[in-house]
């Protein structure tokens, strides 16, 4: 067994104050239980919290520690400036004219950071494919949550779109196919042959092969509330797995942020079938539909609006000068994978 980083400890005056200028930075909440004046301020954040403790020692010199920060939906110059009108101060602007390099800042008590590119940025630069991300499934799942927690509730026994399953059994389906995909990253070893064996079984004929079952006492708020918990489980899985780990899938082997490939590409797509049977509108990012289609479907287009072009590469849309898909299917496989068997 080894150990991990529980909190990144930050001494300074008043723990309170300079936790809420970082939870405005972070966009995350400090513990219920923190209050102006109380000696300590605990910021939860993803992998590691940050805990501010008082300290009656005044700060000398340059951090051998700082933080640095990656915007994720908007630019390095973009987050330098939301940042100084919290309060921050630019101390060293190392950024370039080629759109490289970083700010550096000081919080409101002087403690050095660093303000990177976003990971946008970054691929301009590298020319690089924009990974798909455990955010971006925390997303998917949000935004189809939200498209679809208006709907009547007389709705949901109308066909989605045109499968054969019910508005209600696709978003059963679907709550199952981001579980399914979580789980296949859980073992110590993962499976390379075969799925985990968990047991799948309609519920009726006809019906899709789910091991998640919402209660249909529950209602609609019920099963939504199903396939939000079996998104944030994938999207912990793909956040916490490392990128070396490779699991079975019948679409090629596949690696943490293949899985979440896949889970967006799920909800994209059945939250479009369920949006059709119960008449409403939909139409997620394109950016997201964008690093979707560049990790999946490497041959798709590479002009077009994206969504539509998600659309075509699963049958779901006709797209211009291209034969509509009547059987189709990603390559889970890590793109490095897939270079190396060719190679091979």
């Amino acid at each position: 067994m080894t150990s991990h980083v529980r909190h990144i400890t930050i001494d300074c005056a008043d723990p309170y104050a300079l936790g809420t200028f970082w939870s405005r930075v972070l966009g995350a909440p400090l513990a219920s239980d923190d209050f102006p004046g109380d000696p300590e301020a605990l910021l939860e954040t993803p992998g590691a919290a940050i805990l501010f403790v008082r300290s009656d020692d005044p700060k000398a010199v340059k951090n051998r520690v700082h933080l640095d920060i990656q915007p994720q939906d908007r630019t390095r110059d973009e987050e330098v400036e939301r940042l100084l009108a919290l309060g921050a101060t630019l101390v060293g602007d190392h950024r370039r004219p080629n759109g490289r390099g970083w700010a550096t800042l000081t919080d409101p008590e002087g403690n050095e950071f660093c303000v990177e590119c976003s990971a946008a940025e970054r691929a301009a630069l590298t020319e690089a494919r924009l990974p798909v991300t455990a955010d971006d499934v925390t997303t998917a799942v949000r935004l189809a949550v939200d498209a679809l927690a208006g709907a009547p509730a007389e709705g949901w026994e109308a066909p989605a779109g045109t499968l054969e399953w019910t508005c209600w059994e696709t978003v059963e389906h679907l709550s199952d196919d981001l579980f399914a995909y979580a789980v296949q990253l859980g073992p110590r070893t993962p499976p390379l042959d075969g799925e985990v064996p968990y047991r799948w079984a309609p519920e009726r004929q006809g019906g899709p092969y789910n091991a998640v079952f919402a209660d249909r006492a529950a209602g609609p708020a019920g099963l939504l509330a199903t396939l939000e918990a079996s998104g944030a489980l994938l999207a912990s899985m793909a956040r916490t797995t490392t990128p070396e780990v490779r699991s079975y899938h019948g679409f090629g082997i596949s690696d943490p942020e293949g899985f979440a490939a896949m889970g967006v590409v799920e909800t994209l797509v059945h939250t479009h079938d369920v949006a059709e049977g119960l008449g409403l509108d939909w139409a997620p990012p394109a950016a997201l539909c964008d690093r979707a289609l560049a990790r999946l479907f490497p041959d798709a287009p590479a002009g077009g609006d994206r969504w539509t072009v998600l659309l075509w590469a699963t049958g779901r849309a006709e797209l211009p000068d291209h034969p509509r898909r009547t059987k189709w299917r990603w390559d889970g496989r890590p793109p490095a994978d897939q270079t190396a068997s060719s190679a091979g």
